[in-house]
């Protein structure tokens, strides 16, 4: 009988090919032959472990998702303020989707449209991820980082929309090739727009200081002149 060790490795393995052919192909058009010529394994092997194609889709975000949420939490321990962890956040999701290429095209351009995927354990495994922005965003309007009427959700749903947006573009046109380069253009947009300012932004106070030496110059000028006119002439 197979180890435990040796079971989770094979399950990895036929993850990783049904990734790269999903990515590829499309739900629609995969085959589970195809996704075991991949794996370097027969199609019974596959039924072995999934009984449907759908359960081998809505499987793959599972690990790949908890290892990237485990290893931002890692991050975020050694960060300090609000805004620095959404750029963060931001930076390791568009990197993370960068190397994980097959992953992205999968979660971006496959799963957000099937409907049945919505109430699976996986699913609730990137919500998870998710919650955390919330986290963030209420750590900083509880702390004055952030301005006290942030809306939470609104600010979330603009990074999380603005980051499927840049990823999709990237997946299907190849552009930019550095997902990461619009990691701080991103976080600034969202962060200048929710930050407290001073109470006393919007004053405009102009102090004009005369300087002491033309002080005196103008009263000397202004003396020699008195005493020019009161000045009498004399006899010749």
């Amino acid at each position: 009988m197979p180890s435990q060790k040796r079971l989770k490795a094979r399950k990895e393995q036929i993850l990783e090919a049904a990734g790269k052919v999903f990515a590829k192909k499309g739900f629609h058009e995969a085959t589970i032959s195809e996704i075991a010529r991949e794996a370097g394994l027969s199609d019974a092997t596959i039924y072995e472990y999934f009984s449907t194609k759908e359960e081998l889709l809505f499987s793959i975000p599972r690990e790949t998702t908890r290892k990237g949420m485990e290893r931002m939490k890692g991050y975020l321990k050694f960060i300090r303020g609000a805004g620095n962890k959404i750029r963060a956040i931001i930076y390791h999701y568009l990197w993370f989707y960068q190397n994980e290429p097959d992953y992205a095209s999968v979660v971006m351009l496959v799963l957000k449209q099937n409907r049945k995927f919505l109430e699976t354990e996986e699913y609730q495994i990137i919500r998870e991820g998710f919650r955390g922005i919330l986290t963030v965003i209420e750590e900083g309007i509880g702390s004055g980082e952030f301005r006290p009427d942030t809306d939470p959700y609104l600010v979330r749903q603009v990074i999380l929309g603005t980051m499927e947006n840049i990823v999709i573009r990237w997946l299907l046109l190849g552009k930019p090739k550095d997902l990461t380069q619009y990691a701080d253009p991103l976080t600034d947009m969202i962060t200048k727009g929710i930050q407290r300012g001073e109470e006393t932004r919007g004053w405009n106070l102009h102090i004009r200081l005369e300087p002491e030496e033309a002080n005196k110059h103008d009263k000397i000028s202004s003396k020699a002149k008195k005493q020019k006119r009161i000045t009498p002439k004399t006899k010749g």
